[in-house]
């Protein structure tokens, strides 16, 4: 039998123990998730440039936090809107109903843009924007439902310089989404949510920090020769030399900005702003911060993946990731806010490039020949009615009228097109079923297509194959693994350090945030939780 004594002490030194325990904070949820979006980034950017970058920015995300190293896109439109509703919605556009910016509608005999809405007006610009809203995207977003869980106590804002950036992002119920009007160099929003800009957003606007950015003009981070990641011989560079001057566009184009890798700068101070105005991450309910960095895809579009330009870019922005980082950990706290980072979209290499490295590559032009054979074998006057996202929109109603047999018509088009060189296959949407595709593939034409809005015929061209010049500029929308193999980083509250080579999805992303904050799934969730992430 213990001594009394003993049997004291360890009963209070146990319940010393367990008190001091019990006192310690438990954080029950972030203060606040940051979602960084990079229009058009390449999973192979983060190493790419990995030599020059600083220790604060991509490094430290590898470094305290987790990579998906294998995260690809699950559908075959790898354009923004399509990108940015799968990240938030966990969906695609067989379900959201954002199969592209724009796509036909064969019912209203038009191109419809993304995020169009009549019926709403722009708050704080010129007048004269387009006005725009989340109305046509069709399922709720992970920012929705936090919303919903939270009773509408959280804030949600969406920043980005293209209004589908932010607005897919903040989805229907977010407290605000601000894009960039280029007219007038302001962050606008539309009367979907709210009637005046706040306070803050005003005093942001007039503080003309475009400007201040053009003044800057674009100078290289590091000295030309050392860009040896890029093409440094390239003609362009001759003919356009570094330091470039931006300083005459101030006051009058607002736009230039975007060009330039001072757009996610902007981006960035507006966010900051937004944080400080909306008392975001202040208290104990989630909010959410939704960035969509625009300018990538801008310089991207105009010099290609290979290009000096997009190099110093990424070195800019691992500069401007390491100072936002830091800002949270001061503002909100290191380790109570949730930060991910990911992309809508790769992008190509510019055709001269592969070409003169002796790898298959071509800009296109315009090819009528299977049309023109088409009409002539069934004595049409007309049968493409429009063409967007590589699908094909036959005039049925034409067809119809001349009495003629549309799924026959169509099979022929079919056959003339893959005789063409430059398509890999062109095959009938009703019957998705029978392509002869590999399962991985078809499965991302099955995901991207949408029933009531997508075309006829599917195209789909070579790998390096795409509509444009050979010597300069790029694009992406394929499914080719250039554009489709994304990065996807994670860092912060409830997350563990590592990374992972499984193959994930882009449709991964909500369902993971969601099962972070323990919160219901967006409405037309098809992802899976990334396990690996969560601690």
């Amino acid at each position: 039998m213990k001594p009394l004594f003993v049997v004291i002490f360890c009963f209070l030194f146990a319940t010393v123990g367990f008190s001091q325990k019990s006192t310690k904070p438990v954080i029950a949820a972030p203060k606040l998730v940051v979602g960084v979006m990079v229009d058009q980034m390449r999973w192979d950017f983060i190493y790419r440039y990995q030599r020059r970058y600083g220790e604060g920015g991509f490094k430290r995300i590898l470094r305290e936090g987790f990579s998906c190293e294998n995260t690809h896109i699950p559908f075959a439109q790898t354009v923004t809107a399509a990108g940015h509703a799968c990240v938030y919605t966990g969906s695609v556009p067989s379900i959201n109903g954002m199969m592209g910016n724009e796509w036909y509608d064969q019912s209203l005999k038009r191109q419809v843009y993304c995020v169009e809405d009549d019926a709403v007006q722009i708050i704080g610009g010129s007048g004269k924007g387009e006005p725009m809203s989340p109305k046509n995207l069709i399922t709720t977003t992970i920012t929705d439902e936090l919303e919903l869980a939270t009773n509408f106590r959280s804030k949600v804002v969406g920043v980005a310089i293209k209004d589908r950036g932010s607005i897919l992002a903040a989805g229907h119920a977010g407290d605000a989404a601000y894009w960039y009007e280029a007219s007038t160099g302001n962050f606008v929003t539309s009367t979907w949510y709210m009637q005046a800009l706040p306070a803050w957003a005003i005093a942001f606007n007039n503080r003309k920090t475009t400007d201040s950015l053009l003044k800057m003009n674009w100078n290289l981070a590091f000295p030309l020769e050392s860009y040896v990641q890029s093409d440094v011989e390239n003609s362009i560079y001759k003919n356009n030399p570094f330091p470039r001057s931006l300083e005459k566009n101030i006051g009058k184009n607002f736009g230039a900005i975007s060009s330039t890798p001072w757009g996610n700068t902007l981006s960035f101070a507006f966010s900051k702003a937004a944080v400080e105005g909306e008392s975001m991450g202040a208290d104990s309910i989630p909010d959410f911060l939704a960035i969509s960095l625009s300018s990538p895809d801008y310089i991207g579009h105009s010099f290609g993946p290979n290009s000096v330009e997009i190099e110093d870019t990424y070195l800019k922005l691992d500069r401007e990731i390491a100072d936002f980082l830091s800002y949270l950990d001061r503002k909100v706290g290191k380790g109570q806010y949730v930060f991910f980072m990911t992309a809508d979209h790769g992008v190509a290499h510019v055709p001269s490039f592969l070409q003169e490295n002796k790898i298959p590559a071509k800009g296109m032009k315009t090819n009528k020949e299977a049309e023109n054979a088409t009409m002539a074998k069934f004595g049409l006057k007309k049968l493409v009615e429009a063409i967007g996202n590589y699908q094909v929109y036959l005039d049925r109603d034409y067809i119809d009228s001349m009495g003629l047999d549309y799924k026959l018509i169509k099979t022929f088009y079919i056959q003339q097109l893959n005789k063409r060189e430059d398509i890999l296959l062109a095959f009938d949407n009703a019957s998705i079923e029978q392509v002869n595709l590999p399962s991985e593939y078809k499965e991302m034409f099955q995901k991207g297509f949408n029933q009531k809005l997508a075309g006829d015929v599917q195209l789909i061209y070579k790998p390096g194959y795409f509509f444009g010049s050979n010597a300069t500029g790029t694009t992406h929308g394929s499914m080719y693994p250039y554009d489709s193999h994304i990065p996807l980083l994670w860092m912060g509250w409830g997350v563990n350090q590592g990374l992972s080579y499984r193959k994930v999805y882009m449709s991964d992303i909500a369902i993971t945030i969601a099962a972070l904050l323990k919160i219901q799934m967006p409405s037309g969730n098809i992802g899976s939780v990334i396990h690996e992430v969560i601690k």
